[in-house]
């Protein structure tokens, strides 16, 4: 494949894409899981693959970005305040649960510590899609569901740039850690400033060239850029292109910045996925088996207890804490995301654990309104 020119390469994989996002709308199948496993069908070409990682980073850059645009600090500040019981609650089962197996399979504290990460976040993309397709979005369930989801959306990039610093080889001390919270402390503090004292002041600027043909420069020049200051610092570029989205957000016109760029978004994330599936080689097997399927049960039980009980401390009723609870089981773009920094041996595990998990999330997604209706009735004969 690196003998193609560029051009026809990138027509190709484009083409690709199509294709298959095509056949999974006809199949009800996240695109995100189809592009995956493309790239592992195809893992044996793409050797040198420096151009497409290129391109995919460029896309996960432009997702945090938009990401970062829903969340002016008034508005995560209000989040928080409710959904942090639930938020620690997922934390400590799904991240800290997931630690603690790795751990106990023989793990080292650093693999623990990607594998916990991985199993961690319930996939914003899918949850959004199912919600959308099971016309759920009006049901009391999905304010909790989305909620989580924004809460897991802050701590992803903490758990990213955590990951990535450590990956440089130093050894996890007192003074490292503080360095990296200063490092990540500076970033944040930036993006406040920038955003409260800088880009408050620019949205009639922004509101009277919106419709220009250099807008989109501009959004798309302050996500690379605050992205690489990002890894100027150590971080990753996730947390400096989602806090360059909060910066924006201050102008009061996040959702019209959004479309200037989701055409961006469309054609460069999934080359990110794509890229990820490139990485997952079987061709020595699948490691670590007995850990791979504890995880995946955890993956289960971790995600509907939290749901369940997180969904009762929001005020939810049972029947509607069980149908959130079937409702978050499936790891997608954050996982895939985390997984890319592992060791390869790690990368095939997490790769097969997210495949499997999303998959099993989106049939229980399916089932959870029936599932709820049995507790229900259950619950009332008892």
């Amino acid at each position: 494949m690196e003998n193609l020119p560029f051009l026809l390469l990138a027509g190709l994989i484009l083409g690709a894409f199509f294709t298959v996002s095509f056949a999974s709308q006809k199949l009800r199948l996240p695109s995100v899981l189809v592009y995956i496993v493309l790239g592992a069908a195809v893992s044996s070409y793409f050797i040198d693959n420096g151009p497409v990682h290129t391109v995919a980073e460029i896309g996960i850059v432009i997702l945090f970005f938009i990401l970062g645009l829903e969340f002016p600090l008034a508005r995560m500040i209000v989040i928080g305040k409710k959904i942090w019981p639930s938020g620690m609650l997922d934390v400590l089962l799904n991240l800290g649960g997931a630690m603690a197996l790795a751990l106990l399979f023989g793990l080292d504290a650093m693999s623990a510590m990607v594998i916990g990460s991985v199993a961690y976040a319930t996939s914003s993309s899918i949850s959004a899609k199912m919600l959308q397709e099971q016309k759920r979005l009006a049901n009391p369930e999905a304010e909790f569901i989305l909620a989580i989801l924004i809460f897991e959306d802050l701590v992803a990039p903490l758990l990213v740039s955590f990951i990535a610093a450590m990956r440089q080889g130093e050894a996890f001390t007192a003074p490292f850690a503080a360095l990296l919270l200063l490092k990540i402390a500076l970033l944040v503090t930036g993006a406040i400033l920038l955003g409260h004292f800088g880009f408050k002041r620019l949205d009639q600027f922004v509101s009277r060239h919106l419709q220009k043909d250099f807008m989109p420069l501009m959004a798309a020049a302050i996500a690379l850029s605050y992205a690489g200051v990002a890894i100027a610092l150590g971080l990753s570029e996730i947390l400096g292109a989602f806090l360059a989205g909060m910066m924006l957000s201050e102008t009061g016109r996040s959702s019209d910045l959004e479309h200037l760029l989701l055409p961006i978004r469309d054609i460069t994330l999934p080359f990110f996925f794509f890229w990820f599936g490139t990485t997952i080689s079987l061709g020595e097997g699948v490691p670590l088996v007995p850990l791979l399927l504890s995880l995946i049960a955890w993956a289960v039980i971790g995600k509907v207890v939290m749901a369940y009980y997180g969904s009762r401390l929001y005020g939810l009723s049972p029947k509607v804490a069980c149908r959130a609870g079937f409702s978050m089981v499936h790891r997608g773009e954050f996982s895939a995301i985390i997984a890319s920094l592992a060791i390869p041996q790690l990368r095939v595990l997490s790769g097969i654990y997210i495949l499997v998990t999303a998959f099993l999330g989106v049939y229980l997604f399916q089932k959870a309104p029936a599932l709820a209706n049995w507790y229900q009735k259950r619950k009332g004969a008892e």
